[in-house]
């Protein structure tokens, strides 16, 4: 049989085990909570079809990847080229927010000089953020411009 011994043991990592899994990141991958807002800005140039959306992070972070698809590629080709995407390059300073399209320091495209494609109005979207270990991920819609009444 079991002596006492052996049973505190036992039951210390089974504690231990469950201590891991349920609060700390070991086994679990942190997640990167995001929020996409469209802000009602007149954006720069005539060319542009819908208001700049901006994106917070729940904290402040160290990206090494920034990518936007849009979803209903997505859904049907998970290898669909993105409109936007970033890759770390050289320290990139934390960052808790940005805007679709910005540049980030320490970030350049994942493809030489390539640029961020323009949103489509009222079409849905989907951000890729990758910091270290952590990863989030987020949908958005765009907004068509409203006229001003002059």
């Amino acid at each position: 049989m079991f002596s006492k011994q052996n049973v505190l043991i036992l039951t210390a990592v089974v504690l231990a085990g469950l201590y891991v899994y349920y609060f700390t990141d070991w086994i679990n991958l942190p997640r990167i909570q995001i929020i996409a807002q469209t802000r009602p800005i007149q954006p720069r140039g005539p060319v542009a079809q819908v208001y700049p959306v901006s994106f917070l992070l729940d904290g402040q972070y160290q990206l090494k990847s920034v990518k936007v698809v849009a979803v209903g590629a997505y859904e049907t080709n998970k290898l669909t080229p993105p409109l936007w995407h970033l890759v770390a390059y050289t320290n990139v300073p934390p960052t808790e927010g940005f805007l679709y399209g910005q540049r980030l320091p320490g970030m350049r495209p994942w493809l030489t000089n390539a640029r961020p494609q323009r949103l489509e109005p009222n079409t849905v979207y989907r951000l890729f953020v990758q910091a270290g270990r952590a990863k989030g991920q987020i949908d958005f819609h765009t907004s068509d411009l409203v006229e001003p009444n002059n």
